[in-house]
């Protein structure tokens, strides 16, 4: 079995010539890490996830799938709060960014961070049971990601703790996963997809300002409405259980145009992408 390696450092200074070892040195903290170090910073992240033990990549996703209710909650609260159409439109979408904060800052397993993470350590090994492993990891991850949304779905529909402005801004909130067509919201995915697998690729780059880089791109995905398989099944299962949409709507409006455009836009646009462009640096260096 392989084990995983330790990131490899790819040095923009050790490509100048006639310089200092203290100018080298001041080069370097200033540069911003290259895409190749980023690359395997994320892979050895992945090639770690693929050993994790089920039962733990099971509670960490339903933690996820619970977690993710507060943007929800919170996007409710501000939507009620505000009367004024055009700041609806501009502010509550922060409150969306809450559930990623804990998510994604708590370590939580999120099927959508998936889509990029395990993704290139398949693209580095290219056989069969690493490709297993992967369709393991995306099994448990989305099965325990729905069951957590689904349980905190019926507990915002079910508790009696919010006020009617702020349940009907639930309600509001939640139509559009299953108010577009099929091509429509699967589109919509694809972009979701690609934002948030993008900011996976961006995290390992911004120590200092992974809240601002989980804010920025989550915020954009509330914005512009677009389809988050996780966030957007809270909203849909909490329709599902106020009677204002069905089963079958939850399944083909909502759950399987958005799985298969996250899919699409996290292991396309990022994933294959951005190994496409350190590939031949990797070989380079021996990877």
């Amino acid at each position: 079995m392989d084990k995983p390696s330790e990131p490899q450092s790819f040095s923009p200074a050790s490509e100048l010539d006639g310089i200092s070892p203290r100018q080298s040195a001041e080069i370097e903290s200033q540069s911003r890490p290259s895409a190749a170090l980023i690359h395997e910073t994320i892979r050895a992240e992945g090639e770690q996830e693929l050993e994790r033990h089920w039962w733990a990549i099971l509670m960490s996703g339903l933690a996820a799938g619970l977690s993710i209710g507060l943007s929800l909650v919170v996007q409710g609260e501000f939507h009620a709060a505000l009367s004024d159409q055009t700041a609806q439109r501009l502010v509550a979408p922060l409150g969306y960014t809450v559930g990623f904060l804990v998510v994604v800052l708590g370590r939580q397993q999120l099927f959508t961070e998936n889509t990029l993470t395990p993704i290139l350590p398949l693209l580095h090994h290219r056989n069969l049971g690493t490709l297993i492993k992967v369709l393991k990891l995306w099994g448990l991850v989305l099965a325990s990601n729905i069951a957590g949304t689904w349980a905190i779905g019926y507990g915002l529909a079910r508790a009696n703790i919010f006020k009617p402005e702020v349940t009907d801004a639930f309600l509001e909130l939640a139509r559009h996963t299953i108010d577009g067509t099929f091509s429509a919201t699967l589109v919509r995915a694809v972009f979701a997809g690609w934002l948030i697998a993008l900011m996976m690729w961006l995290l390992p780059a911004t120590k200092g300002s992974r809240v601002q880089v989980i804010v920025i791109m989550t915020y954009v995905v509330a914005l512009g409405e677009f389809s988050h398989i996780v966030a957007g099944s809270v909203e849909c299962a909490y329709l599902v259980q106020r009677g204002q949409a069905s089963i079958a709507q939850y399944g083909y409006d909502f759950f399987l145009p958005t799985l298969l455009g996250n899919i699409l836009g996290g292991t396309t646009l990022v994933a294959l992408l951005n190994y496409g462009q350190v590939a031949a640096e990797l070989d380079k260096a021996g990877q």
